[in-house]
């Protein structure tokens, strides 16, 4: 068989389980998936012992840090990707209830249900705990799952879709419901999303570098965000203590991440006083800051920021430090250099704040916190499929109800049109 026709064969698989998983009921879904978390947990030794091999692969392969932070199972990693798997279970059937129902003059009664996307392929690099959270997702909401992680993850993607197939085959899950592509061959990326016969959706989740060539070749829909250049402001009413620690937890809890702060903004009446504060802690928390020609002013010391900063995206620590007249340059600046994905404003003024989140175009905008909050988990939603920072059809963590469409059911009763 061609690596085409393998591809084409696990999109009729998944095309057919989609089909028959729209049928089944939300409580037998919800047991499937906890069936799928209780195979991962069963098979942990065998899982950890496949990341092992990955992880030495990696570190053979030169991966960078954040990389091989992404791909790293600790044991509390694997707790956290089974407790999420459970999550998912647990949450409300996003298929039970109607989104609305409306009643003709004519005695048509017109009803909008939720319904299953179909099948949902998810191209990802990386991090493994996405195989689980991605085939969680799509059972509980109906979808079928087509996963396509990347080579650097693959034994260890490998052993965790095989305990969800025997978790779903326990459960009594039809067959393709939850498939892997297990050649690591990058043509098979370019076959997957030419599936349009098949596949109604594509997710890629990595790099900026994967989701564009996802996107160049796509001949179905896709979900995405390119990165995550995300921004904090320190407004001039902050809380300059808790801005020095919410910008700590933002960049080093775990840079590697799409939501870690990768700029910060400074307003230029407080600059004097927090600039040389906030450069000392982060020589104590080992972070590069590269300052633009403002913040050199006061702390000089510090590598001057070039405009090829502003829009990178480090995934390290490293940030980039400015200082904006006020909260409407603030604004400015981040709709400009920033990527929609998550913005903060440090303030202690209702109209600051108001002003900073109706203006601010990203899928999740705070006010005195951490942009490390978006994510699936912390949103309630038990994981995520990624982060979404398009418009349409979702948009920030993409969790079961963002894998959801509707369809429209019409009852009449022998009814026939007779206006034009």
């Amino acid at each position: 068989m061609t690596l085409q026709e393998e591809i084409r064969q696990i999109g009729a698989n998944a095309k057919n389980a989609a089909l028959i998983l729209a049928g089944e009921s939300g409580a037998k879904r919800s047991n499937a998936v906890l069936a799928m978390a209780d195979a991962i947990e069963q098979h942990k030794t065998a899982i950890l012992d496949a990341n092992a091999i990955d992880l030495s692969n990696a570190k053979e392969a030169g991966l960078t840090d954040a990389m091989i932070d992404r791909l790293t199972l600790t044991d509390a990693r694997f707790k956290s990707m089974v407790e999420g798997v459970r999550q998912v279970a647990a949450l409300p059937d996003p298929l039970s209830h109607r989104l609305a129902k409306i009643h003709r003059p004519n005695g048509l009664e017109i009803t909008k249900k939720p319904v299953p996307i179909g099948v949902v392929a998810i191209i990802f690099e990386s991090r493994p705990n996405v195989t689980a959270d991605a085939a969680a997702l799509c059972l509980k909401s109906g979808n079928s799952a087509i996963l396509r992680g990347g080579k650097e993850a693959i034994e260890t993607n490998k052993a965790i879709a095989d305990a969800i197939i025997q978790g779903l085959a326990k459960a009594k899950m039809p067959n393709g419901t939850i498939q892997l592509i297990r050649t690591t061959d990058r043509a098979a990326v370019g076959e997957l999303v030419s599936l349009d016969e098949y596949v109604d959706v594509v997710i890629p989740r990595g790099g900026e570098s994967l989701i564009r060539a996802v996107v160049e070749q796509a001949r179905v829909p896709v979900l995405k965000h390119y990165n995550g250049i995300c921004h904090i402001f320190v407004d001039e009413s902050a809380d300059q203590n808790a801005a020095i620690e919410i910008i700590k937890n933002a960049k080093c809890q775990r840079p590697g991440t799409c939501n870690a702060v990768e700029k910060v903004l400074v307003h230029a009446s407080i600059a004097e006083e927090f600039i040389p504060r906030l450069s000392n802690e982060a020589e104590k928390w080992g972070v590069e800051i590269r300052a633009d020609e403002m913040a050199l002013s006061y702390a000089p010391t510090l590598p001057a920021a070039t405009e090829e900063d502003w829009k990178q995206e480090y995934l390290a620590k490293i940030f980039t430090l400015g200082v904006v007249p006020n909260v409407k340059a603030a604004i400015e600046h981040i709709n400009f250099y920033g990527s929609h994905h998550s913005d903060a404003i440090l303030t202690s003024s209702k109209a600051n704040a108001r002003r900073f989140t109706t203006y601010v175009d990203s899928a999740a905008v705070y006010v005195n916190a951490s942009t490390r909050f978006t994510d699936g988990g912390e949103f309630g939603f038990g994981c995520e499929m990624g982060i979404s920072t398009d418009k349409l059809h979702a948009r920030g963590p993409v969790g079961i109800k963002e894998l959801t469409t509707y369809k429209y059911v019409i009852q009449g009763n022998g009814h026939i049109r007779a206006s034009s």
